[in-house]
């Protein structure tokens, strides 16, 4: 056989089809080399998953701080409850008027932080007196008969919360309010209704009017001792829970825990004689209450007596506004009690 007969020959054969037998061994040969080629791949995965999940778990807040949303993990105990004290949850707050501003926060201590305002006045308490119209000192008066004691802001970490809770709560700034007041009411006491806002200018020197009232529930009352508005209407009907008292006007119960906060001025800085509110007598148990009372301005300093210069930065805006009209006492004042915006008023 010649060399060209041979090389058509070997053509031929190389150009012959594959039997189905040699198909299926060919794609068996594919199959398993993707399957192994996979399988490896998943291994090699999952080894890597393996070994970062142990570091990770290893790992503790301090190697990666921020990762699971706090700010500083190396935060102490108390500030950690500072922290979540501060969280105001507007799903417990009641608007219960317009006239007055009026609203209830359910919840708003705890009952640790009730029963540590009680020990800190238990020992201390004292007959309330009520400001002198001309004078503005204190005085006793049957008007209110209850038992008292203040607290010195930021007394202790405790009271520091609660403080900076109200002034998130009311946007207010914690240097407008006074000391904290704790009262005890005894069966039969009261506070007749009176306003918050100040009528003599002995006061309003320290921080102007009060802005707003927190009233807080240290404890239960088995009956009376409700907070009356007799000024605001309350169309709720009330059954023999409440006391006589607390059915001639918008009332708030006393519950544990509980704040009310309301305005003794209106939106326009006008006094709101809709504000006037009391203490109905209590009928049965006794009653404890803690009360901060906030300022226009801060109640940590008094206002110059002399010269011309705007004490808040604001005051040249609120002059454009027409306040110094519509609120003279805090942007003008009086010879004795000079205004915050003087200059801005331009009566200096």
């Amino acid at each position: 056989m010649d060399l060209l007969s041979l090389r058509v020959k070997i053509e031929v054969r190389r150009r012959e089809p594959e039997t189905p037998l040699q198909e299926f061994r060919a794609l068996r040969y594919i199959l398993q080399f993707f399957i192994t080629g996979s399988a490896m791949a998943l291994g090699f995965f999952l080894l890597i998953f393996l070994v970062l999940g142990s570091s990770i778990q290893a790992m503790s807040v301090d190697d990666l701080p921020g990762w699971m949303g706090e700010i500083n993990s190396k935060k102490t105990e108390a500030e950690i409850l500072s922290q979540k004290a501060q969280i105001i949850d507007p799903t417990r707050i009641i608007q219960l008027a317009w006239k007055p501003r009026a609203f209830l926060y359910k919840g708003f201590l705890s009952d640790k932080e009730c029963e540590h305002l009680k020990q800190l006045a238990r020992n201390k308490l004292e007959k309330s007196m009520v400001a002198d119209n001309e004078s503005g000192k204190g005085v006793l008066s049957d008007i209110r008969t209850s038992s008292g004691m203040f607290i010195d802001k930021g007394h202790d970490e405790v009271v520091r919360r609660i403080e900076n809770r109200m002034a998130t709560w009311t946007f207010l700034p914690e240097e407008n309010g006074e000391a904290l007041q704790v009262l005890k009411y005894e069966h039969g006491e009261k506070y007749e209704p009176h306003y918050d806002f100040f009528q003599d200018n002995y006061n309003i020197q320290m921080g102007g009017h009060r802005i707003a009232t927190v009233l807080m529930y240290l404890s239960n009352v088995t009956k009376g001792g409700e907070t009356i508005f007799p000024n605001a209407p309350d169309y709720r009907v009330k059954d023999d829970t409440w006391s006589e008292c607390a059915k001639r006007g918008l009332s708030v119960k006393p519950i544990q825990g509980d704040a009310l906060l309301f305005f003794s001025l209106t939106t326009e800085a006008k006094t709101d004689t809709s504000s006037l509110h009391g203490s109905c007598p209590v009928v049965a148990g006794e009653k404890w209450s803690a009360t901060k009372w906030i300022h226009v301005d801060s109640f940590d300093k008094q206002r110059k007596a002399g010269g011309c210069e705007d004490e808040n930065v604001s005051c040249a805006e609120w002059a454009a506004m027409g306040e110094c009209e519509k609120n003279p006492s805090y942007m003008v004042g009086s010879e004795n009690n000079p205004g915050a915006c003087r200059a801005s008023c331009r009566v200096c």
